[in-house]
């Protein structure tokens, strides 16, 4: 192969499962033109986090994993060397794909209470199996931030928490259950994402810490993976001034970062994944097509994930680049694909998933993350309430009639949503939270919430909280309820082990 093919192979541009004709046919003409070697899938150009821009055309997105079996047998037919196909799916294939199996988020998994590293190794083995079945090879996850700034705009739900022991252990155990199920998986995001107060979609975040504070802290994670044989490493996009002789240039395009620092000082010998070259980070620096492409290529990522200027990035590697480098990269690349069996693609069919097996693992974990975080349920108390009619149930941000009522009902034998709040001496509140997302109060409408801390500062009140953590203080002090169990997520499962609280 030349040098232009061998550049070629480091190039994995976004692929919309959701998209027109067009641009099904414009990314035909990359893999036939460009013979790139690999596609990072989306669900949508709406969805794809960085990218704003509207389209004129209504799409369908229905069938949305039928759709991306096809188009992924579509684009494997015509390319001369099989492509590397990847997707962003820290908790499992459902964060791009409707009616996939959903794990739950890292957070949450990092509350498990017992044999949490075997349980978290099996979730990225389960997703590992479902992603291979999809004909997907490379899994863009896990977060090794460790989440030290709780609002954090874009880690959050993504990290396993603050403690970095942890956040170390469990990303690891993630990633080996990834390549146990047949896939390759990434740590990401170098050197760490989890203390920042921007979001690296719409800009540049700054961080101010020392080399000595980053390596107590936010590089422990990935040298710990590093020492424990992690192949690839992605390198987000965030500026720390200490690493890079006081210049604010993100971490992305930074070789005194990539190269020096991850290659050369902590030791790391695999292949090194940008994040999205289209962020806003790093995407309107470079006014010339291409440049940002050598930018990232020159300070070390082997692979360019989300590249808009696919032919002028491999023109202006090929002027500028040094030939060992480009080989270097495009060996550890062709070693990648020959170990995950890429070369060996036969066409795909629709997997079907056993949703009874998943059904009854999401169960297993949820009996060990669901967690009394304050106070104690008096269950005698609540039966004498709940005979005497005043005991009631109100649930917020959550339409119909849920799982957790109607165990809830059945468990005391009475519809408690209709008691009256006035005449009942206990309240038990179930707050499903509509965002995982921090915006807005995590989607909680504002008057909603003062009327939650209300009821909780007038009456005996247990707040059941279904979804990301970090939005209970929004839902005022835990000491002002009798009780706060935490579910983490809104599973059916998860409710089901809520209810067995009562």
């Amino acid at each position: 192969m030349n040098l232009i093919q061998k550049i070629a192979q480091c190039f994995s541009p976004a692929a919309f499962i959701h998209d027109s004709e067009e641009n099904y046919q414009a990314i035909e003409k990359l893999i036939l033109e460009q013979e790139i070697g690999g596609l990072t899938f989306f669900h949508s150009r709406h969805s794809a986090a960085a990218n704003f821009e509207k389209r004129a055309e209504v799409l369908d997105v229905r069938g949305t994993l039928e759709k991306m079996i096809a188009l992924i047998n579509r684009y494997q037919s015509i390319s001369k060397i099989p492509l590397l196909i990847s997707i962003d799916g820290e908790y499992g294939l459902a964060m791009r794909i409707e009616n996939t199996p959903q794990y739950p988020f890292a957070i949450t998994l990092g509350a498990i209470k017992e044999n949490a590293l075997n349980l978290i190794e099996e979730v990225g083995y389960r997703i590992g199996q479902d992603m291979k079945m999809a004909g997907i090879h490379l899994n863009l996850a896990p977060c090794a931030d460790v989440n030290s700034d709780s609002d954090n705009p874009v880690i959050g739900y993504r990290s396993f928490g603050k403690n970095i022991s942890k956040v170390s252990t469990f990303a690891v155990a993630n990633y080996q259950g990834m390549l146990r199920g047949g896939i390759e998986g990434c740590l990401k995001h170098f050197p760490g994402h989890g203390d920042t107060k921007t979001d690296s979609h719409l800009g540049l975040p700054v961080i101010s810490k020392t080399k000595e504070e980053l390596l107590k802290e936010e590089l422990v994670p990935f040298q710990y993976g590093i020492k424990n044989n992690v192949e690839m490493i992605m390198v987000g996009h965030l500026a720390i001034p200490s690493l890079t002789g006081g210049k604010v240039v993100s971490a992305s395009i930074s070789r005194e970062i990539i190269t020096d620092l991850l290659k050369t000082e902590m030791g790391f010998q695999g292949i090194v994944i940008s994040d999205a070259l289209n962020m806003k980070a790093v995407a309107n620096l470079y006014p010339e097509p291409g440049q940002l492409e050598w930018e990232a290529f020159h300070a070390g990522n082997d692979i360019l994930c989300f590249s808009d200027h696919v032919k002028e990035g491999i023109e202006i590697i090929l002027e500028k680049a040094a030939e060992e480098d480009i080989d270097n990269s495009f060996d550890k690349i062709m070693l990648l694909k020959e170990d995950l069996g890429v070369f060996d693609f036969e066409e795909l069919t629709v997997p079907h998933f056993d949703w009874e097996s998943h059904s009854k693992f999401q169960l297993q974990l949820a009996q060990e993350y669901v967690s009394v975080v304050s106070g104690k349920i008096d269950m005698l108390e609540l039966q004498r309430l709940a005979r005497e009619g005043k005991l009631a149930h109100r649930s917020f941000f959550n339409a119909e009639q849920s799982t957790f009522a109607k165990e809830l009902d059945a468990t005391f034998s009475q519809n408690l949503e209709k008691v009256e709040i006035e005449t009942a001496d206990t309240v038990i509140i179930s707050v499903f939270v509509p965002s995982h997302k921090p915006l807005n109060q995590f989607g909680m409408d504002e008057e909603i919430c003062a009327q939650i801390k209300r009821l909780a500062q007038a009456k005996s009140c247990l707040l059941i909280h279904f979804g990301n953590p970090l939005a209970l203080k929004h839902l005022g002090k835990l000491e002002d309820f009798e009780a706060v169990i935490c579910g983490y997520q809104s599973f059916e499962e998860t409710q089901e082990v809520v209810s067995k609280f009562f």
